[in-house]
């Protein structure tokens, strides 16, 4: 018999109608460009555009508006390197209650502002000698918080998968979706929701080549654990994949294509200049694997057709100096 998921489609749908209102419905950009360089039909999700900047609003506010009245009253904890940690403080204060975040020393000053901006209290950790998850478990024990981890966690997933949902809702059938994996809760998430739709679309995540953990992972059949990575893609900069999204993954992710930070700021640069818009490197990731054809998971043409493919741009948090700073290296 086969094992029951711990995320359905029914509750990407749920999550939908709980966001609704309250999460932006994010636009899809097409690039006439963008399509002659990859040979394909090309449709763009920007959750840079979504609350916070990423897509992570999605899942943290599905998660906090599912607590009960007591554990809200009691306030929330999360562990994140920044975009997680802004959509829990956001979710919180939407909710009225109160957030603890634990944040790695060198996370983003931006993140970290955006942070302390929507009223939520600041930890720090080493994230190369201290484990998060653990310092995060032993905080919202001691607190008597609720915590909700940046992807471990069904709500956190079905949340994200209603990025998919939109674009799926938006664009129709697509013969690939790409999307950027860090602890593989947004293409976890995605792949629910698209498999659902549509069964043959092939799902493709996005690792930087330095931290191939969930590649490494599905290959071997067991969760991975490698040291904790070094990249400009610092959403994606995880030592393991998540237990609950490994497990969805591993039914539902067709390939993981691996990008080199030259390629993401090249990414970043074609999204700036010729699709007028900021991403992160975490952000640029899926676009980077379209642009040096490492997606490339469907024949050139399909009945005689160009591929549709969908790709998340995840997030766009990044202050003005470090993205001077890497488009201009």
């Amino acid at each position: 018999m086969a094992a029951v998921s711990p995320v359905t489609f029914d509750d990407v749908r749920a999550a939908a109608a709980r966001l609704e209102g309250i999460a932006h419905r994010t636009p899809v950009l097409t690039s006439r460009t963008l399509n002659s360089l990859v040979g394909a039909e090309v449709f763009i999700k920007c959750e840079n555009f979504q609350r916070v900047g990423a897509f992570k609003f999605r899942g943290a506010y599905n998660t906090a508006a599912q607590l009960s009245p007591e554990q809200r009253a009691k306030g929330i904890a999360a562990y994140s390197s920044g975009n997680h940690a802004q959509a829990v403080a956001l979710a919180a204060r939407e909710l009225g209650t109160s957030a603890v975040i634990l944040m790695p020393e060198d996370a983003p000053r931006s993140k970290r502002a955006a942070t302390e901006g929507y009223g939520a209290e600041i930890v720090t950790y080493d994230r190369y000698t201290q484990d998060r998850t653990a310092l995060g478990e032993a905080l919202a024990e001691d607190r008597g918080l609720a915590l909700i981890p940046p992807y471990d966690h069904p709500h956190v997933i079905a949340g994200q998968g209603t990025a998919a949902l939109e674009l799926l809702e938006e664009t129709g059938p697509l013969d690939v979706l790409v999307v950027p994996v860090g602890g593989g809760g947004l293409i976890a998430g995605s792949a629910t929701a698209a498999k659902a739709l549509h069964p043959g679309i092939r799902m493709v995540g996005v690792e930087p080549e330095a931290g191939d953990d969930t590649r490494r992972s599905l290959e071997s059949g067991t969760r991975v654990t490698l040291p904790v990575p070094r990249t400009i893609a610092d959403g994606q900069a995880l030592p393991t994949p998540g237990e609950i999204t490994f497990a969805v993954n591993q039914r539902l992710v067709d390939d993981i294509a691996l990008v080199s930070d030259a390629e993401i700021i090249t990414a970043m640069r074609f999204a700036f200049e010729r699709l007028k818009i900021v991403l992160e490197p975490s952000g640029a990731t899926g676009l980077a694997a379209l642009l040096t054809s490492r997606a490339e998971a469907c024949p050139p043409h399909i009945a005689g057709r160009p591929p549709r493919i969908g790709v998340i741009a995840s997030g766009g948090n990044i202050d003005t100096a470090r993205f001077t700073e890497l488009l201009g290296g």
